[in-house]
């Protein structure tokens, strides 16, 4: 037996011990160029733990502003004051887009932000409470961990204290954003603000233990390596064990800048010396990450990302959830040229989900099941239908 088949050997017979891999485990599967072993390795964990069901909702993202302090090397959404598209909401005009939402019935409001240089801290509490107002049923998950500390600075408060303002407010869990790689390594060279490991996981963890449930997210794709990745899963494992707070993870596939930029400006400073990670590197990354995070109960593609083939792909190396309808994401948005849709329907999801041969569940934010939905047809049952033939 070469060391490739004893290497499958041993990580196979580790998974049905229900053995955790380890770092050097992890770095070693994304060194494998067998993409169909992964994708049956992840495969069969996600069935273990979640059956052929996959998870969606409903959900609408708000970004009351794009202007923001940092000049993250990767950003294309941050604006300076002044600068021609850069836009803050104010209180009335948020409530006035939550209002349009009505009718798309959603149960998720997904809200994310730069880092405002003048707003003030009660802005924010007060914009949450109005939203939950307009749509009490609607769960509030807003602010990634870097926001939180930068509203730290801004009120003098500690996050403790800002954490049960928001609560207060109606805030029902963060966003997973600011993670990017933890590993300091790259990190010094892609972010342009001061929340690190120390203090986006200091922020979870205080969240967590107020009963807060949290995403938790990578950027992958970019100037990192394998390596990289693996000590970021590693990371989350480690605070999951000690905390079970994580709802899920979700890899971020990193994106070249806006290929419409209204200005012309080219704000991603990482774009001349990189190339973005290919749906292969995707799926590998998916699935290796499914099978390092045993104790996260769901790993999710967020299809805007990756594209809506890679998407349904990522189901079977993996992924049990395909994230939500969206609306006007505007963070990173169809860089390839993908064509990838600004919204998808909750019929548009139960298709495409069912499409790739699982069973659609409909979820709420703290992955509670709001409905499930029948799966696809069998295969009997769609060789029954007759099929249209173009000649």
């Amino acid at each position: 037996m070469d060391a490739g088949a004893k290497f499958k050997a041993a990580i196979e017979e580790k998974l049905a011990a229900s053995e955790r891999l380890t770092y050097e485990d992890g770095v070693a599967l994304y060194e494998s160029d067998d993409l169909a072993w992964l994708g049956r390795l992840a495969h069969g964990v996600r069935t273990a733990k979640n059956g052929e069901r996959t998870m969606f909702n409903v959900n609408r993202h708000l970004n009351l502003t794009n202007v923001c302090s940092a000049s993250c090397a990767y950003c294309s959404f941050q604006r300076k004051p002044g600068e021609t598209d850069a836009y803050t909401m104010r209180v009335e005009q948020a409530v006035a887009l939550a209002e349009q939402m009505k009718g798309d019935a959603p149960t998720e409001l997904h809200i994310v932000n730069g880092l405002h240089p003048t707003l003030p801290w009660r802005y924010y509490p007060r914009v949450l409470k109005a939203l939950k107002e307009t749509l009490p049923e609607v769960n509030l998950k807003a602010f990634t961990a870097t926001e939180v500390q930068w509203f730290e600075k801004i009120s003098g408060l500690d996050a403790s204290d800002i954490l049960d303002e928001l609560i207060e407010a109606g805030l029902e869990s963060l966003t997973g954003g600011g993670a990017e790689i933890f590993d300091w390594e790259i990190r010094q060279h892609i972010v342009d603000h001061d929340c690190h490991w120390e203090d986006w996981s200091r922020i979870h963890r205080l969240a967590h233990e107020k009963g807060l449930r949290t995403p938790a997210t990578m950027l992958y794709g970019h100037i990192e390596e394998p390596r990289h990745r693996v000590d970021h899963v590693m990371r989350l494992r480690e605070m999951q064990d000690e905390t079970g707070g994580f709802s899920v993870f979700i890899p971020l596939r990193y994106q070249h800048d806006f290929h419409d930029a209204k200005d012309g400006k080219v704000r991603n400073l990482l774009q001349a010396r990189t190339t973005m990670a290919s749906p292969a590197e995707s799926l590998k990354t998916f699935a290796v990450s499914r099978l390092m995070l045993d104790n996260f109960d769901h790993v999710k593609c967020f299809w805007v990302m990756h594209g809506l083939d890679v998407a349904q792909l990522s189901l079977s190396y993996g992924a049990d959830d395909l994230d939500g309808s969206v609306v006007e994401y505007k963070i990173t948005h169809d860089a390839d040229d993908y064509g990838t849709p600004d919204k998808m329907t909750r019929e548009n999801l139960l298709e495409l989900i069912r499409d790739a041969g699982f069973q659609p569940v409909e979820r709420n934010t703290r992955y509670e099941i709001v409905r499930e939905y029948e799966g696809p047809q069998t295969l009997a049952e769609r060789r029954a239908e007759p099929q249209s033939v173009r000649f």
